[in-house]
């Protein structure tokens, strides 16, 4: 009789956590080496589960692949590694439980960190070596990622007609972090193929029973749950799980009820865990049927405000559209800055731009200039977003208290790395990508954060990117402008820009998309400045002549602004019929020469129209 037998007739009891009791024996390295190094340790662990009456255990290879073997230089013992961990799990076993050969997701919050052709191979080559070792069964395990699990579920069933178990892993309660319903998400994995369904990790019994009462029985595969012991506390630098066994044996049975055919432990749990639920189900008779509690969303959509004026995306389509940037302040003190913002609302701009910590300098919090400019100035504030200085919490924290202030207009943004600015010895975060702080910020316009929750009222951000049409091969550029277009991105702003032959290739390159682009055009303001941004910031490459230019009155400043400006008003006209977008940067706080290019943008638009009026 085998597994799934045996699962179909009665519920069955699997083993705990390998990791926490290697921790506890004061081992805080590779667990999955230890099959190598330490094979006696690895058996004994086996032993006690299977003593405790489990009739399921898992191979010790749960990180066992090439992409987290190479954190330790192990990446050439992926094979090794698995062969001894099926091999002590079967001597350990000796015919009284089922081995099943573990193999743990890769992606966690930031998706974009591993490509899912590196997934496809680095799945493989540890599946080849746990199905030739001969387990008997798969436990695809803490896939936080829908799509990963999916794609190798799809890759496991292709190769095996062995069963196979498919866990999810949860943030937070029913849902998972790309919004998808728990009950959604295991009928998706059952018609892949999968021959058990559930849950492990991160989630306690608490949470894991209640996600599981809204999903209904499967049709033909099978419910499981691994819970954690508990959330963890973190005392003297170690994480410390406090729950007790006979929690488990309380909850073991709220399992049975909900469908749960095979129940066993996560992170935290011990052979006591399981010896305790052993206990609890002597009588392993499972449900055959459940009720199933209905998911509701309650989500508003606010009132329309005040403000009626149209988002960015939809102005630049429609007509000639000025956005600038104006640096937060490094100092305390807000004055001139201030009245740069108010010269260039009575320039006509549309939007103020505001750095996030540009070149991961400390400035003044762009939120707090937004919020004054727009309400004793009444200019519309476009607030940069970076991934460097928030983790995911920050982020999320950050952009509801931006929908609370009424700021719709933000750019997400990548940031530059904090070895870079003032502070080297900062820590950059980069929880997300750009593109995954895209979709986050899509995902809030629908409702949702990022674990799937409703946030009790969809946001109304206008989401702009950035786009460096500054590198040696202008298509990838656009493909990655097309990646994020995919991720949620409405419209698009450009590193600045210092050649009008540049400006026309972004044009041919990009023609064919109907995202609007802001074309980014920042006023040199000496031969210094020019240097600098050409050799030493990132994204910005300036042509001999324009170097020249400024080189040529490098001893006089005012004829060096003269040149920046009008270096930047001939960049303006190569741009003027080719975008509708002009996104001016303002260097060193120097408002004055961007209300003048402002102005200049605004001059060709008459006169523009008055052509076509004369003309007309």
């Amino acid at each position: 009789m085998g597994l799934l037998e045996d699962v179909k007739n009665r519920i069955v009891l699997a083993d705990g956590a390998m990791g926490t009791l290697l921790y506890s024996h004061g081992i805080d390295r590779c667990f999955e080496e230890l099959n190598l190094s330490k094979p006696e340790e690895i058996v004994h662990i086996h032993e006690a589960y299977i003593a405790a009456g489990a009739e399921v255990i898992q191979t010790n290879t749960y990180g066992a692949n090439y992409v987290k073997l190479a954190r330790y230089g192990l990446q050439d013992d992926v094979q090794a590694i698995n062969r001894a961990a099926v091999q002590l799990a079967k001597q350990a076993a000796m015919g009284r439980a089922y081995v099943l050969g573990t193999i743990g997701g890769l992606r966690s919050i930031n998706k974009s960190a591993i490509t899912l052709e590196e997934i496809k191979r680095t799945f493989r080559e540890q599946l080849y070596v746990l199905l030739h070792e001969d387990v008997d069964g798969l436990l695809l395990e803490t896939y936080y990622d829908l799509e990963e699990l999916k794609t190798v579920l799809a890759i496991a069933r292709k190769e095996t007609d062995k069963p196979i178990i498919a866990h999810v892993t949860l943030h937070d309660v029913g849902i998972l972090q790309d919004g998808t319903p728990l009950s959604e998400a295991l009928t998706q994995l059952e018609q892949l193929g999968a021959d058990i369904v559930g849950l492990n990790c991160h989630l306690g019994p608490y949470h894991m029973i209640r996600s599981l009462e809204e999903v209904p029985l499967p049709n033909q595969a099978f419910l499981s749950a691994y819970p954690n012991a508990s959330l963890p506390d973190y005392r003297d630098g170690r994480l410390v799980y406090e729950t007790n066994a006979d929690y488990f044996k309380e909850t073991a049975l709220a399992f049975r009820d909900q469908g749960v055919r095979l129940i066993g432990g996560c992170c935290g749990t011990t052979p006591k865990h399981i010896e305790a639920m052993a206990k609890a189900l002597v009588d392993r008779t499972p449900v055959q049927q459940k009720h199933v509690k209905q998911r509701t969303l309650s989500i508003s959509v606010p009132a329309p405000s005040e403000q009626t004026e149209p988002p960015l995306p939809d102005i630049v389509r429609k007509r000639r559209s000025v956005i600038v940037e104006l640096d937060p302040p490094k100092k305390l003190g807000i004055t001139k800055f201030l009245e740069g913002a108010q010269a260039l609302k009575e320039a006509n701009i549309d939007a103020l731009t505001l750095a996030d910590n540009s070149l991961a300098t400390p400035r003044i919090s762009n939120v707090a200039l937004g919020t004054i400019v727009k309400q004793q100035i009444g200019v519309r504030p476009l607030i940069h977003i970076t991934c460097r200085d928030r983790n995911l919490i920050g982020l999320q924290s950050h952009l509801m208290g931006l929908h609370t202030l009424g700021i719709t207009d933000v750019l997400a943004v990548t940031g530059d790395p904090s070895k870079i600015g003032d502070f080297p010895g900062a820590t950059s975060v980069y929880d997300l990508s750009s593109f995954d702080l895209i979709q986050l910020i899509r995902q809030f316009n629908e409702g949702l954060s990022y674990s799937g929750q409703p946030l009790g009222q969809k946001t109304k951000f206008s989401i702009a990117a950035a786009f460096n049409p500054n590198v040696r091969h202008l298509d990838k550029a656009v493909q990655r402008l097309e990646k994020k277009i995919q991720c949620g991105a409405h419209y698009f702003i450009t590193q600045p820009l210092y050649s009008e032959k540049q400006i026309e290739a972004v044009y041919e390159a990009t023609k064919h998309l109907n995202t609007p682009i802001y074309i980014g055009i920042m006023p040199l303001t000496s031969a210094r400045n020019a240097e600098f941004l050409h050799h030493e910031v990132p994204g910005i490459t300036l042509s001999d002549n324009i170097r020249a230019r400024m080189a040529a009155c490098a001893n006089d400043p005012i004829q060096s602004t003269k040149e920046g400006i009008a270096i930047a008003k001939s960049l303006i006209d190569a741009a003027f019929d080719l975008f509708n977008g002009i996104y001016l940067i303002t260097p060193f706080l120097r408002y004055e020469m961007t209300v003048e290019l402002a102005q200049y943008v605004h001059q060709k638009e008459q006169a523009a129209k008055e052509r076509k009026v004369l003309h007309g």
